[in-house]
């Protein structure tokens, strides 16, 4: 541990510089006009893989973003530690709401703060440079392959193509994940399942051309109204989804699970104060910590119709328009949940509207096992590094290619973030603390340490 302490101290600077290098990369995949900067990114990410002592490094090209691949293999006969991250970002965003700009990292009260910061930039950048210290003290224990991409905030399509097609290279014993969060510095945790994701978008139609809404309003049906109509039914008065069969695969947790779940540290006053809310909102029955680790949901991401430029102009929309995403539980699928929610939409859709639902993209939940050597390793890492044990903790979050990983390559993911939920990740102001940064490239190889002594 001293060593690397001390690896990090002699350091410190030029792992942040690196960081901000990576960071002034506007690499957002969902926005075309950014794709230089992605491309840029890759080719960046690739460079300090390089650098840091990796072998067989490759931008690997798809029908999209590239994959950079890069890998260590010291001994065939040791286990192999199957790193994934992703370099693309959500888009910043409304840009009037960031303090300073969300590409230009700056540091406030110890806080970077940048799109990307801690989505999953500075997480994933930690292995990179973990990786670099283990090399250059010589304590790297076991083999390490690295597939960090650049589709993850699109939802991944092109990965699942790059790892069918290269599952003897992608060949590992566990995929290790920093793209999810802790309690809290103070109280570390270790999350043991995500929630699943149909991600969909919803367009309903009125008249043939936005309309004068003085002639026409009375007498027409208001795109804009009846989509606002037909989302409020989506719940009812105890915030309880209902779109008929949503529940139907949905297990309840035993008490004893939701004893461990509800037994982490949590104080609501200061839940509220941090999102400046008097009260909060959920499925009535459960708790904060199950509504949002355990229960499906159902939020609009994103509305809009008619006119939403300066000043007015009275108009009854053609179209409106949603975004919508649905977190799901393990049983339910994302074809399945996605299939319901068009039939359902489909029927209560009045005849004088026409609505369409166009998916566009989707994950499986997924739980991690508990009593692996894997989860053993990041236990022990974890306690080690901060002096007491991880809670385990479920995310509320989607990181769809989980599930793929275990159906394709056979693996289980072990998920050891170092963000907080506080982190305003796809919000404004992003923020990733430069303590968690540091303490991660410090836990990181510990985790290697344990899992190749585990399995031995």
């Amino acid at each position: 541990m001293q060593v690397i302490k001390q690896y990090i101290e002699e350091n410190k600077q030029r792992l942040l510089d690196e960081l901000f290098e990576l960071l002034r990369f506007p690499s957002v995949s969902a926005d075309p006009k950014y794709a230089p900067d992605v491309l840029n990114a890759a080719d960046y990410v690739a460079k300090k893989l390089t650098d840091a002592g990796a072998d067989k490094v490759e931008v690997c090209q798809t029908a999209g973003y590239p994959i950079v691949y890069g890998e260590k293999i010291i001994d065939a006969s040791l286990p192999t530690v199957l790193v994934y991250g992703h370099y693309d970002v959500q888009p910043a965003d409304p840009l009037e709401l960031w303090k300073t700009p969300p590409f230009e990292p700056t540091i406030r009260e110890g806080k970077i703060y940048a799109r990307g910061a801690c989505d999953d930039k500075g997480q994933f950048y930690m292995h990179i440079k973990a990786f670099e210290l283990m090399m250059q003290t010589d304590g790297l224990p076991c083999n390490i392959k690295f597939m960090i991409e650049g589709e993850e905030e699109v939802g991944s399509n092109n990965l699942s193509i790059f790892v069918k097609a290269n599952k003897e290279r992608l060949k590992a014993d566990v995929v290790l994940i920093s793209d999810t969060s802790m309690i809290s510095m103070e109280h570390p945790s270790l999350e043991t399942g995500l929630r699943g994701l149909s991600y969909l978008e919803v367009e309903v139609t009125g008249p043939n051309r936005d309309l004068h809404s003085g002639v026409y309003g009375g007498a027409v049906a208001n795109p804009a109204t009846i989509l606002a109509k037909m989302i409020a039914s989506l719940h009812d008065e105890d915030n309880h989804i209902t779109i008929p069969g949503f529940y139907d695969d949905v297990t309840e947790l035993t008490q004893a699970e939701k004893d461990t779940l509800n037994s982490a540290p949590y104080d609501e006053a200061e839940y509220k104060q941090d999102l400046d809310v008097e009260e909060l909102w959920g499925e009535k029955g459960y708790s904060t910590f199950e509504r949002t680790g355990t229960r499906p949901t159902l939020e609009v991401n994103g509305i809009w119709g008619g006119y939403i430029g300066e000043g007015a102009k009275t108009v009854l929309p053609s179209k409106a328009h949603a975004k919508i995403s649905m977190r799901l539980v393990p049983n339910q699928t994302s074809a399945q949940i996605t299939k319901l929610f068009t039939d359902h939409l489909l029927k209560i859709a009045p005849k004088y509207v026409k609505v369409q639902v166009t998916p566009h993209h989707g994950g499986e939940p997924v739980v991690t096992p508990t009593d692996s050597i894997a989860y053993q390793a990041a236990q022990k890492a974890i306690a080690e590094s901060f002096g007491k044990q991880p809670i385990p903790t479920r995310g509320g979050g989607s990181i769809p290619i989980v599930a793929l990983f275990e159906a394709e390559l056979g693996l289980k993911t072990v998920l050891m973030g170092f963000g907080l939920d506080s982190d305003a990740l796809h919000s404004p102001n992003e923020k990733y603390d430069i303590f968690n940064y540091y303490k991660g490239i410090e836990t990181i190889p510990l985790f290697h340490k344990y899992f190749a002594e585990l399995s031995k």
